[in-house]
């Protein structure tokens, strides 16, 4: 077997808030990490989805990109977008 090559193997201090909370139409259940890894964005992961994103305020102003990153209809989007001004900003 050969020898692993590593790009990079960094261990790193996070702030990690775990919330869930009420949509209009459904419940996100959300962990944040804030580390300086991301140059100031955030890591959130979707813990009902499986899915994660890395946003940052720029993130949250682009059209479609909540959409996209987590599968969600637009006014879903528009509540988790509501929930990561308050926070994130």
């Amino acid at each position: 077997m050969s020898e692993r090559f590593y790009l990079y193997d960094d261990t790193v201090e996070t702030k990690t808030r775990f919330v869930s909370f009420l949509g209009e139409r459904q419940r996100f259940d959300l962990a944040i990490i804030q580390t300086d890894r991301f140059y100031g964005k955030y890591l959130v992961l979707d813990l009902q989805s499986n899915r994660f994103a890395i946003i940052g305020q720029d993130d949250l102003e682009e059209p479609g990109y909540l959409e996209h990153a987590y599968r969600l209809s637009e006014e879903d989007a528009n509540d988790l977008r509501a929930f990561l001004y308050e926070c994130i900003s």
